[in-house]
């Protein structure tokens, strides 16, 4: 079975992260994605390390852990574009492509001739994405954009951590790049959406992504609840500000997650633990109750919960059907019984090491499913197979 991109090409000229994710999920969705890197150095994430994959021998290498894990599914290419050669090497590229991504700054690519006007002259079917900090117009438009600034501008780091007046209090990033991840996932919708107009129309289009926008939007509920309410939401640590009890509780191994979503499941927690009471209690009745009471009612589920161990809790609410579970560390995950079932990690063999390992992709298509055919490449090694195949230099 072919993809269901696999009749598309991508010309992926971006590096970092929320761009390379873009064209990762493209390639594994059968996409035949080509990433072009500047000689030399290639993407800045290659050399963003430690940890680096290590050869046969157990020595580092080259090859850092942050770029093998958006990088699968593609050809790299080194390719100038400052010089002429380079740049007429992507115009040929672009003629037989279907989709570029690119993340340059705004304005840096009309300079080598590689702006949507231009590229769409020579292929009117080309869809052109950019993506950038704070998109193509506005006062920031010049300004770089990197996931941690866009975090704290765009409001994420307001409403993520424990409160002020407490300790460890103040704005606290993702663990992870979540606005470079949720940009590249935007950007990948827009760029399925083109090419799903294009084959109304014929013709492409430009879109123009930006990570503030993204994450404005991102924002979601807090935003709507500021918007209706004019209230400002502050950092509220794990707890949630419209349903209780949603938040971490100490067990007497370590912690538990509850994230009881309705007044039903309320009521099978007290009876599970005991407490059949508070189900009864005006105060904690129903989820609005229990909102305006969380002072009240929080600290009571805190001196219940210690009582036990985690797989204790985890093992009574789950047969109670109370939504719970543990706080797993990374190395927990991939060990968790789920995440082996559906087979999260994969290996790849790899020019520098036998089995490679990778998070799989987590899109699961029944007629059309994704396809590991590449390993993340070293830099420049298919730039002779490509071009020769291509532009027949």
């Amino acid at each position: 079975m072919s993809g269901a991109l696999s009749d598309i090409r991508v010309l992926d000229l971006t590096r970092v992260l929320a761009g390379p994710w873009a064209a990762q999920v493209m390639g594994d969705l059968g996409a035949e994605v080509i990433k072009v890197e500047r000689p030399g150095r290639g993407d800045d994430t290659r050399g963003w390390g430690p940890p680096y994959l290590e050869d046969a021998e157990g020595r580092p290498t080259s090859e850092s852990a942050y770029f093998l894990g958006a990088n699968r599914n593609k050809r790299s290419v080194e390719i100038d574009i400052s010089c002429a050669q380079g740049q007429a090497q992507i115009r040929q590229l672009v003629a037989e492509s279907d989709v570029l991504l690119e993340n340059f700054k705004v304005g840096d690519l009309a300079r080598y001739g590689l702006d949507y006007a231009t590229l769409s002259e020579i292929n009117p079917r080309l869809v052109y994405c950019s993506i950038t900090g704070f998109g193509q117009d506005g006062p920031y438009a010049g300004k770089p954009g990197y996931d941690f600034l866009i975090q704290a501008m765009g409001g994420l780091m307001s409403i993520t951590g424990r409160p002020d007046d407490q300790p460890g209090g103040g704005p606290m990033k993702s663990g992870v790049a979540l606005t470079d991840i949720t940009t590249g996932l935007y950007a990948l919708v827009a760029v399925l959406a083109a090419l799903n107009r294009r084959h109304q129309s014929g013709v492409g289009q430009y879109i123009d992504v930006a990570l503030f926008d993204v994450q404005v939007a991102c924002l979601a509920n807090q935003a709507s609840a500021y918007l209706t309410s004019g209230r400002v939401p502050h950092r509220m640590g794990n707890a949630h500000p419209s349903i209780v009890p949603y938040e971490d509780f100490p067990t007497a191994d370590g912690e538990i997650i509850l994230t009881i979503g309705n007044d039903q499941q309320f009521a099978r927690f007290c009876d599970a633990a005991e407490h059949a009471e508070w189900k009864d209690d005006e105060r904690f009745a129903t989820n609005a109750a229990r909102v305006e009471h969380r002072k009240v009612l929080v600290p009571l589920i805190r001196q219940t919960t210690v009582m036990r161990t985690t797989d204790q809790w985890v093992a009574l609410l789950d047969a109670a059907g109370v939504p719970c579970g543990p706080v797993n560390s990374i190395d927990d995950v991939f060990r968790d019984p789920q995440a082996q079932h559906r087979d999260l990690r994969i290996t790849m063999a790899h020019p520098l090491q036998r089995e490679l390992s990778l998070v799989a992709s987590p899109l699961r298509l029944s007629e059309s499913p994704v396809a590991y055919r590449r390993p993340p490449p070293m830099l420049g090694e298919h730039t002779d197979e490509v071009l020769r195949e291509i532009l027949g230099d």
